[in-house]
C-alpha cells in the first residue's frame, strides 16, 4: 500500500459495496425490475428509475475497457507510468481501478482480468490482475 493510497468515505448506497469488498466477495446492486447490474451504487436503477434492488455477488471478471498512462513529473516522479484501468465485469458494469503486477504500458484493452483486494486497515479496494500471463511481473 503506498502512501497515496485513499479509502473512498461510504454513503448509504454503496455501504454494502464496501462491506462485501472488505470480505472480498465484491456484491452489486441488481435491478429487480429489469433485471440489470449497477455501479456506482445509487438509491435509483439509471435504466428503469425503479427503486428496488437487491446485492449479488458479481464473478470478478471482466476485460480491459480502457487503459491511461499516466506520467507524473517532477524529481520524486516513479520511472514507469503509472496505470489508470476502467474494466467492464462480465455483468456489464464499468468501474475504474488499477490492474496490478503489471506495468501500465503491458495493458491493453481488451485484456482478460481477474478481481483482487488491497486491503487497507479494515477495508480493501477492488484491484484488477490480468489473466495473459506474458504481461505479468
Amino acid at each position: 500500500m503506498s502512501e497515496q493510497t485513499a479509502v473512498p468515505a461510504g454513503d448509504a448506497d454503496s455501504k454494502p459495496f464496501w462491506e462485501s469488498c472488505a470480505r472480498h466477495a465484491m456484491e452489486l446492486q441488481r435491478c429487480t425490475e429489469c433485471l440489470r447490474f449497477r455501479y456506482p451504487p445509487r438509491p435509483v436503477c439509471p435504466h428503469c428509475l425503479s427503486d428496488r434492488t437487491a446485492w449479488l455477488p458479481v464473478a470478478g471478471t471482466g476485460t480491459v475497457y480502457v487503459q491511461l498512462g499516466v506520467y507524473p513529473r517532477g524529481k520524486d516522479a516513479p520511472p514507469e507510468p503509472l496505470g489508470l484501468t476502467m474494466v467492464e465485469l462480465d455483468e456489464g458494469v464499468r468501474m475504474w481501478s488499477n490492474v496490478v503486477g503489471a506495468r501500465a504500458d503491458d495493458v491493453r484493452i481488451g485484456d482478460r482480468v481477474r478481481l483482487v483486494y488491497e486491503d487497507v486497515g479494515t477495508a480493501a479496494l477492488p484491484r484488477f490482475t490480468l489473466e495473459r500471463a506474458d504481461a505479468v511481473r
